[in-house]
C-alpha cells in the first residue's frame, strides 16, 4: 500500500472552522453495505437500535494552547507554546520558534504559571511547570487557548466560543489536547431519547495526542509509526462491551480514537481492562475483534485516519463514500459533518 492511494482531491471550501449549530443538525453520512444515504445526526434516534451500545471518549481537552515570553538580558521574546503529552516529569510541547529556545531558559505565560526548558529535541521539547496537580490545571484554564487543529487555527484564532464547541458533553477526564470530533455532535438530549430507546453507552478513555494532526511522510504506509496515547478500560467497561457482543449487540465506537481502543484491548479477541499507552496503527488488512460500525467525521487526504477508515469498508467503498461527500458537499474535519459507517 503506497500513501498515494489514500489522496483525493479537497476543496478548501469544505473545510469546516464552526460547527454545525445545534450539534445535532450536522449531516450524517450512513454507508451500510453498498448503499449511502444522506441524513441528519438528529436521525441516529432512528438508525440505533436497542441493544446497540455506543462506546463514548469521555477524555476532556485542556486549554494547551499557550503564549509566553522569555527573557535574555534586557531582551523579550514571545513563544508559543503547544502542549502535546504528559512526560515522566512535565510535558513534551511543541514552541514557535523552536530554534530560539535553550535548554534552561524560563518562560513565563502569567503571573502564575511559568516552565523551564528542560530538553530540547529536533521537534520539540521538554517543559517543566512551576505549578502541579490542582493549582497547575488552575492556571492553565486561566493563561491557555483550546489547542485548535492546525487547519483551523490558520483560518482563525480560537475564541471563547470554542471553549464549549471543543468539548463533548460527556468529557470528564482531563489531559487530551485535541478533541475526539466524532463526539461533538451529540447533545444531552439526543443522548437520552438514545437511552430511552434502549441503546446502551460505555466510556472509555484515551487522552489524544497532537500526534493525530502529523502527516504520514512514508509512501510505504506500512511502515508508519503511529504516535503513543494514553488510554484506559475499566473492568466493568470491558465487561459491557462483551455481554453485548455475546447478545448479538453491535459495539459502535464513536470516534476513531474509541476505536483505537477499545482494539488495542481485544488483542486476544474479547476486551480486556486495559491502561497505558497504545501506538495502534489500523490499515486495510487489519482484522476487526470488536468494532461492527463506526461514527466518525470526514478525514484527510493521506491521514491515518482514512486509513483507518478504509481498514473497515474497503478502499473502493471508502473511495466511493468519499467521493459522494466532497460532490455533495459534506462538511470536513473536527467541526464538520459525520459519517456512520456499518461494513
Amino acid at each position: 500500500m503506497r500513501l498515494s492511494d489514500f489522496d483525493f482531491h479537497l476543496p478548501e471550501t469544505l473545510i469546516a472552522t464552526r460547527p454545525a449549530r445545534p450539534r445535532t443538525s450536522a449531516r450524517l453520512l450512513l454507508a451500510e453495505g453498498d448503499a449511502i444515504r444522506d441524513l441528519h445526526v438528529a436521525d441516529l434516534l432512528e438508525i440505533f437500535r436497542p441493544g446497540d451500545r455506543l462506546v463514548l471518549n469521555n477524555t476532556k481537552v485542556i486549554p494547551a494552547r499557550l503564549t509566553g515570553t522569555r527573557t535574555r538580558g534586557e531582551a523579550v521574546a514571545k513563544v508559543e507554546i503547544t502542549l502535546m503529552e504528559p512526560a515522566a516529569e512535565g510535558w513534551r510541547a511543541l514552541a514557535k520558534p523552536l530554534r530560539k529556545v535553550g535548554p534552561g531558559e524560563v518562560i513565563r505565560f502569567s503571573d502564575a504559571l511559568s516552565a523551564t526548558v528542560a530538553e530540547k529535541g529536533e521537534t520539540d521539547l521538554r517543559l517543566v511547570f512551576n505549578l502541579v496537580g490542582e493549582d497547575f490545571d488552575a492556571a492553565l484554564a486561566e493563561a491557555g487557548a483550546m489547542p485548535l487543529p492546525p487547519y483551523i487555527a490558520a483560518k482563525r484564532k480560537p475564541d471563547a466560543q470554542d471553549e464549549t464547541d471543543y468539548q463533548t458533553v460527556f468529557a470528564r477526564h482531563a489531559g487530551a489536547v485535541a478533541a475526539p470530533t466524532a463526539s461533538l455532535h451529540f447533545d444531552a438530549p439526543l443522548l437520552e431519547a438514545l437511552a430511552a430507546k434502549g441503546v446502551q453507552f460505555t466510556e472509555v478513555t484515551l487522552h489524544v495526542g497532537a500526534g493525530t494532526f502529523l502527516p504520514v511522510k512514508v509512501e510505504d504506509v506500512t511502515t508508519h509509526r503511529m504516535h503513543a496515547e494514553w488510554g484506559e478500560v475499566t473492568e466493568a467497561a470491558a465487561a459491557e462491551m462483551n455481554a453485548t457482543k455475546a447478545a448479538g449487540g453491535r459495539v459502535i465506537p464513536v470516534g476513531t480514537t474509541a476505536l483505537r481502543l477499545i482494539e488495542s484491548a481485544a488483542a486476544t479477541g474479547a476486551v480486556e481492562p486495559w491502561r497505558g499507552t497504545t501506538d495502534i496503527f489500523i490499515y486495510p488488512g487489519y482484522r476487526f475483534r470488536v468494532t461492527d460500525a463506526l461514527m466518525t467525521n470526514f478525514h484527510l487526504p493521506k491521514s491515518t485516519l482514512l486509513m483507518l477508515v478504509s481498514a473497515l469498508m474497503g478502499q473502493e467503498r471508502i473511495e466511493r463514500i468519499y467521493r459522494h461527500a466532497v460532490d455533495t458537499e459534506y462538511r470536513f474535519f473536527s467541526y464538520g459533518d459525520a459519517s456512520l459507517l456499518i461494513p
